[in-house]
């Protein structure tokens, strides 16, 4: 049995129900004949009030057999609203007795066609009792018929998104025409969504809604004045936009990649310009440009980068002429012969480094050796200079031999103490007190000691490190050979402020000079010159073969031999060819 209690129960779809053939729909809607509440029908709200009711039907209603199982309705006015499928059932069934002789005369109002049914549904009975003079019960009340309602239902299978459709008031509406544009910008809207008055020209019934949209409704249509307009002014800003874009492109291309100011010709005048060190191609150019010298720094740089030497510019004062091009400022400075600048050879002796800066500064000789000696405490010296009272110079081994800038304005003083800065850099990066360990040496100032005499003894790069190697090993306390002599000619040279190769034995075995180490065994009392990086490196990593004597026959190379017996030998011939006896 059906949920309404009488029939066989519902019959298969119909090929023409829309429904038909939909499978796996997972709704559970009621078939044909049977109610959406699975059978178990809510009492009725309003039993007493239907009993009272001086309803001209109400006895007929009494004896509608589904009075009682009409579904519960949240909205009471439509308490009484049959079921559509309710009378489908009714109509097919009607000839059975069960059904008794009284029928419901509604039921054959709106019989079934085959299709998919709207939900229209027979008036309500308002609460009173009393029918609305609205509503009529010869006919049903079509909820979708009206311009406010939604579509009738769809069945599963065409349940589809698709856009709203027109108001019912709008009969020429077509689903296939695209909608005009509703933009505010194109539209002309105000500010609330609203179209504007002068802008509308359509059917005065058109429904406007002010939901921010600006949609409209009916058959009328919009000018297009402002859209284009709009359009206008858009294109109008791209071509203004793509000229400016276009002319900065032009400008940055031009600045960039365009040929730089520049002068032309060698110059004239002179121009002294000093460069720092660690100073790059645009350092150089702005301090070039800045003196009046070139006209622009991106034309040094260019030049620069297009001299093959161009990358060889060091530190210095360089002589220049004013309002150069850049190409022959470039030309000058990799001359070494426009720089300006005050060149200390390595192992030069400090009366000779006085000499040079008198003479470069132009200044009465002797003014930069009684400077040295009045502010050697003013100078920077580093606490671990000896302090032995027969040093001749406590600055000999500080004026540290590199290329120095200098201009007419510098002073002594100055000079100094860039020298003695550069010294105390070159010293910091080497272990002169790991070295002094290791060899037995009294600190940092004896090694800085024989690696003055390495740089004057030795004259090549192979040299000094068997030069240094003779030195530790002569002054070895197990040196039986010399007997811990180190008996360099260099430091009596030093001494006497000469450079003799051909030194007689009765005068150099004799003189008791400190300095003298064919006299005194040892180090002498200070260093004897100012050593060069090679000479300094060679002596804190010497040759390890045994080296102990070396001689020089033509003052070109050097030879080193291990025993007493090889090198007297040598000196023999030393003696004939310079004629020492």
């Amino acid at each position: 049995m059906t949920e309404y209690g009488r029939g066989p129960g519902s019959e298969p779809w119909h090929p023409e129900d829309p429904l038909y053939g939909d499978q796996g729909w997972g709704g559970q809607q009621p078939a044909h004949g049977q109610s959406q509440y699975g059978g178990q029908q809510p009492q009725d709200p309003y039993p007493q009030q239907q009993q009272h009711q001086h309803d001209p039907y109400a006895q007929q209603q009494q004896h509608d057999p589904y009075a009682q199982q009409q579904p519960q309705d949240p909205y009471a006015q439509q308490q009484h609203q049959q079921d559509p499928y309710a009378q489908q059932q009714q109509q097919q069934y009607q000839q059975q007795p069960q059904y008794g002789a009284q029928q419901d005369p509604y039921a054959q109002q709106q019989p079934y066609n085959g299709g998919w049914d709207t939900g229209q549904q027979p008036a309500a009975m308002p609460y009173d009792g009393q029918p609305d003079a609205s509503y009529g019960y010869g006919e049903t009340n079509d909820y979708y018929g009206t311009p406010e309602a939604y579509p009738p239902p769809q069945p599963p299978g065409r349940r589809e998104a698709e856009p709203a459709p027109a108001p019912a008031q709008n009969p020429d509406w077509d689903p296939e025409v695209q909608p005009e544009e509703t933009h505010p910008f194109f539209t002309g809207a105000d500010d609330e969504g609203e179209a504007k008055d002068d802008d509308y020209d359509g059917d005065p019934r058109e429904s406007r809604r002010g939901d921010g949209g600006g949609e409209r409704r009916g058959k009328g249509k919009k000018k297009k004045g402002r859209s284009g307009c709009a359009c206008l002014a858009v294109s109008l800003v791209l071509v203004g936009g793509l000229g400016g874009v276009g002319y900065f492109g032009y400008s940055f291309y031009k600045d960039k990649f365009g040929s730089a100011p520049d002068y032309s010709g060698s110059g004239s005048g002179s121009v002294e310009v000093e460069i720092p060190k660690g100073a790059y191609g645009y350092d150089i150019g702005n301090i070039l440009k800045k003196q009046g010298v070139v006209k622009s720094v991106d034309a040094f740089v260019s030049a620069q980068n297009e001299n093959p030497k161009g990358k060889s510019i060091q530190a210095g004062v360089y002589l220049l002429h004013e309002e150069m091009s850049a190409a022959e400022a470039v030309k000058m400075m990799v001359d070494p012969k426009s720089q300006n600048l005050l060149v200390i050879p390595e192992g030069t002796r400090n009366v000779a480094v006085y000499a040079m800066i008198d003479k470069k500064l132009g200044v009465k000789a002797g003014t930069t050796k009684a400077v040295a000696t009045a502010k050697k405490a003013d100078l920077g010296l580093p606490g671990w200079v000896g302090k032995n009272k027969d040093i001749k110079d406590p600055l000999e081994g500080f004026l540290y031999p590199a290329a120095y800038p200098v201009t007419t304005e510098t002073k002594p003083e100055a000079i100094l103490k860039k020298m003695v800065s550069r010294s105390n850099e070159e010293y910091e990066d080497l272990d002169l007190e790991g070295t002094a360990k290791k060899y037995n040496l009294d600190g940092p100032w004896q090694v800085l000691t024989v690696a003055s005499l390495v740089q004057a003894e030795g004259l090549t790069h192979d040299d000094f490190r068997k030069m240094a190697e003779v030195v530790y090993n002569r002054l070895k306390p197990d040196n039986v050979a010399t007997n811990r002599k180190l008996e360099f000619d260099s430091a009596f040279n030093y001494l006497k402020n000469q450079s003799e190769i051909k030194i007689r034995s009765n005068e150099i075995r004799t003189n008791p000079d400190p300095y003298n180490t064919y006299y005194h065994a040892g180090l002498p009392p200070g260093p004897i010159s100012n050593p060069g990086d090679e000479a300094l490196r060679a002596t804190l990593s010497p040759t390890s073969s045994g080296w102990m004597f070396f001689i020089s026959l033509d003052g070109k190379k050097t030879q080193f031999t291990k025993t007493a017996a090889e090198h007297e030998k040598l000196n023999e011939k030393f003696k004939e060819l310079h004629g020492l006896d």
